[in-house]
């Protein structure tokens, strides 16, 4: 179940970027504050895998990805696409 990411937005949170999917994610929401949280979820299991994840949303057609804050949002936007992209 490959994703493709159609946008990333912004959010009021530095810490928060909003990837845009091209079909749904999750009917419902679903968050994850912690690796050990996903570890039954193999898509956010994935994500937590990428370095400076920190939480998690998935809805609808978007993944809220929360970093810490020393992570650079480069790297890990890189790695978010290819987690996603091989899905």
């Amino acid at each position: 179940m490959r994703f493709e990411v159609a946008e990333i937005q912004s959010t009021p949170n530095p810490n928060a970027l909003k990837f845009v999917l091209t079909r749904p994610v999750a009917d419902q929401p679903i968050s994850f504050f912690n690796p050990e949280a996903a570890a039954n979820h193999p898509l956010a299991a994935k994500l937590f895998a990428v370095p400076g994840v920190s939480s998690l949303l998935l809805l609808n057609d978007f993944i809220t990805v929360n970093r810490k804050p020393e992570a650079s949002w480069s790297e890990i936007k890189k790695a978010v696409r290819k987690v996603l992209a091989n899905a």
